[in-house]
C-alpha cells in the first residue's frame, strides 16, 4: 500500500463512522417522536436513577389480622353467698382469653380461667357478648371447652400436620390485665409433646412471648397466623428468691385438639392406664425398665414385675418411655394390648387389659 492510499482509506473509515452515528441519532429522534413516553422508562434512567426504593418493614400485621378475630375475652363470675344475715353475696370476676376453634361456637381456654365459675361470659372482638356453657375440662393439661349459642363465628386458622420447631417465631394474643387485645412476640424455646400421658411441663411448648394475667387461654400463632398452641402459664418455682424471666408455656395445638375432641365426644378426656413407674430407657435392649408396679393395676394383674424391660407394646417397638406412656394413654380402656418384655434373659409375652386413668 502506498503512502497516498492511506489518507484515502482513513477518510473512508471516518465517513462510515460518521454516517452510522448520524443514522443512529436520526432513528432515536424518530422513535422518541413516535413514543413520547419511552424516555420515562428507559433502561439508562432505571440504572442511574438516584432515587432508591425503601423495602417494606418486617411486620406480622397480616398474621394478627387473620387470627385475632377468633381470640375472645372470657369473664367468669364466682358468686359466693355470705353467711351473715342481711349481707349480700360477694362476686369475684376472673379474667382470661379463649380461642374459637369451630364456627358453631366451641371455644378452647384454660381450666384455671373458668374453674368454679357460676357464670361465664364470652366477648368477641367485634363487641358481641354471649353466655357460655362449660362442656368439659382436663386437669392434666389445664384445658377446658366452652360452647356459645352462635353460628358463623370467626375461627382460628388451623393446620393438622403443623410441626413447631425450636427457634420458630410465635405471637401470643390475649387480653392481659383487661387492657384489651394485645400481642406479644417471641420464639419457641423448647417443643412439647402431643401425647395424652401426664408428664407435667414436658407436655408444653416453652416460649418467651410474655403471658400475663388475662393472656391465659389465648392463642399462640406462628408468623402465618396459624394456631401453634393455647397460652397457658408462666413458669413458677417454690424458690421465691429467683427472678425468673422469659419462661412461658403453651399447650401444643395437636394435643389441645385431641383434648377438645375427646371432651366434646365424651364430656371428659379418657386416658388409658397401665399402672407402672418407668425408671429409664435402656438403649442396648431397646426397652424401658419397670421400676415399680402399682397394686391392683392392669400391669400387676397381668404379671408385669419390677425389673422387667418392656420393648414392644402391641405392634409398636418401644423407642422411649414417653412414647410408651403415650401408647397406653391413647388406648381406650378395656382394650387388650400384648406387651413383650425381657425378664432375667428370657422373652415373655403378656396380655394387659388397659384401665381408665383417673385424675
Amino acid at each position: 500500500m502506498s503512502h497516498r492510499d492511506a489518507p484515502l482509506k482513513l477518510k473512508s473509515a471516518l465517513k462510515y463512522i460518521i454516517n452510522s452515528i448520524s443514522y443512529g441519532v436520526l432513528f432515536a429522534v424518530a422513535l422518541l417522536l413516535l413514543e413520547p413516553n419511552l424516555n420515562e422508562n428507559t433502561l439508562i434512567k432505571q440504572l442511574f436513577s438516584a432515587e432508591k426504593k425503601n423495602s417494606p418493614p418486617l411486620s406480622y400485621a397480616k398474621a394478627v389480622s387473620i387470627a385475632s378475630p377468633a381470640v375472645v375475652n372470657i369473664y367468669s363470675e364466682d358468686i359466693m353467698s355470705s353467711s351473715g344475715y342481711g349481707r349480700e353475696a360477694r362476686k369475684t370476676t376472673t379474667l382470661g382469653s379463649g380461642v374459637i376453634m369451630d364456627s358453631n361456637g366451641y371455644i378452647l381456654t384454660n381450666l384455671h380461667v373458668i374453674q368454679n365459675a357460676d357464670i361465664i361470659h364470652v366477648v368477641l372482638q367485634n363487641g358481641q357478648q354471649f353466655p357460655a356453657q362449660l362442656i368439659g375440662f382436663d386437669q392434666v393439661t389445664d384445658l377446658a371447652v366452652l360452647k356459645v349459642n352462635a353460628t358463623n363465628l370467626p375461627t382460628i386458622p388451623q393446620k393438622s400436620n403443623l410441626q413447631s420447631l425450636v427457634g420458630d417465631i410465635v405471637l401470643a394474643i390475649g387480653n392481659p390485665l383487661n387492657l384489651g387485645q394485645t400481642v406479644t412476640q417471641g420464639i419457641i424455646s423448647a417443643t412439647g409433646r402431643n401425647g395424652l400421658s401426664n408428664t407435667n411441663y414436658l407436655n408444653f411448648l416453652q416460649m418467651d412471648a410474655a403471658i400475663n394475667n388475662g393472656n391465659s387461654g389465648g392463642a399462640l400463632i406462628n408468623s402465618n397466623g396459624v394456631l401453634v398452641g393455647i397460652n397457658s402459664r408462666q413458669f413458677t418455682q417454690s424458690t421465691s428468691q429467683l427472678n425468673i424471666q422469659g419462661i412461658f408455656f403453651a399447650v401444643p395445638y395437636q394435643l389441645a385438639a385431641k383434648i377438645m375432641y375427646q371432651i366434646i365426644e365424651n364430656g371428659r378426656v379418657v386416658r388409658g392406664w397401665l399402672g407402672i413407674t418407668a425408671e429409664r430407657y435402656l438403649t442396648d435392649m431397646k426397652g424401658f425398665l419397670v421400676q415399680a408396679v402399682n397394686p391392683k393395676s392392669p400391669a400387676f394383674i397381668s404379671g408385669i414385675q419390677a425389673g422387667d424391660v418392656i420393648y414392644q407394646i402391641g405392634d409398636l417397638p418401644v423407642t422411649s418411655i414417653t412414647q410408651a406412656l403415650d401408647i397406653v394413654a391413647e388406648t381406650r380402656p378395656n382394650t387388650i394390648l400384648v406387651f413383650k418384655l425381657y425378664r432375667q434373659g428370657k422373652v415373655i409375652e403378656t396380655s394387659v387389659t388397659i384401665a381408665e386413668f383417673s385424675n
